[in-house]
């Protein structure tokens, strides 16, 4: 039963649920290609740029990000953390840490902590002293735009990747694509670093006993090692529209012939 069926359980049970689902997801970020260098993903989070003065009152900026199609496939793994209503949101996941380890004052303080820098970086509106500001003007029709990062990344989340969010897209339009791009990548990877932090607090709690969760869900699968698939099988061939077996307990009907002789068979829909 999902965390959306849960509202009669147990509560202990119901926090193990939306843990479990935010391991499962979490694990899926940790296993992401921008993860396999800690380092460069802490650094990529802080949104590095380096800055050359050109000595004539003028500054030459450089900031370089992954691939765009990399840090797509990443944003979408992050974001259901993002979104409260999902079972595996971060949220959720402090929550349930909060309250199976309630008992323990550190851990209580650590996870407020951790909820105010999250609802800091991830929420446009709530106040904060870092981040940064573009603004745009034409001194000839007067006119002048203003958007802090916070927004221009969930114009590219929302907009540009995941949906297409118009209202946010239109809002965004007069900075460009990149701009709204430069502004994600960073968010992408402090919520993935954010996410693998709690991952691992989480197994560490597991392994003192304190959490009581399935141990299956640290070690089962959660992303493909290939995208070959292949296994030997029987086949069987019948005239077009015999009646496959009910299912895969039941047996062939006499019309189904196995496949004996050596061949190949190739098969494409459509």
């Amino acid at each position: 039963m999902g965390a959306r069926g849960q509202a009669g359980a147990d509560p202990a049970a119901r926090h193990r649920g939306r843990l479990g689902a935010f391991v499962v997801r979490a694990r899926r970020v940790e296993a992401h290609s921008l993860a396999a260098d800690w380092d460069a993903l802490v650094a990529l989070a802080g949104a590095p740029y380096v800055v050359t003065a050109l000595g004539n009152g003028e500054v030459h900026i450089r900031q370089e990000c992954p691939a765009e199609e990399v840090v797509e496939s990443a944003a979408a793994r992050i974001r259901p953390l993002l979104l409260e209503d999902d079972a595996c949101s971060y949220l959720k996941a402090l929550a349930a840490v909060g309250y199976l380890c309630r008992e323990l004052p550190h851990d209580t303080a650590w996870i407020k902590t951790a909820r105010a820098e999250w609802r800091t970086r991830t929420e446009a509106n709530t106040a904060r002293e870092g981040g940064y500001q573009v603004m745009l003007g034409d001194t000839a029709e007067g006119w002048t735009f203003g958007l802090d990062d916070r927004k221009l990344a969930k114009a590219w989340i929302y907009g540009d990747l995941v949906h297409h969010d118009t209202q946010l897209l239109d809002e965004a339009d007069p900075f460009g694509l990149s701009e709204r791009f430069r502004a994600a990548v960073p968010l992408v990877a402090w919520i993935m670093v954010k996410a693998i932090e709690l991952l691992n607090y989480v197994r560490a709690l597991q392994t003192d006993g304190l959490l009581g969760l399935p141990v299956q869900l640290f070690d089962r699968e959660v992303v493909l090692a290939s995208t070959r698939w292949e296994h030997t099988a029987r086949a069987y061939m019948a005239p077009v529209g015999t009646p496959a077996p009910a299912d895969a307990l039941a047996p062939f009907s006499d019309e189904w012939i196995p496949l004996l002789d050596s061949a190949v068979l190739r098969h494409a829909d459509g």
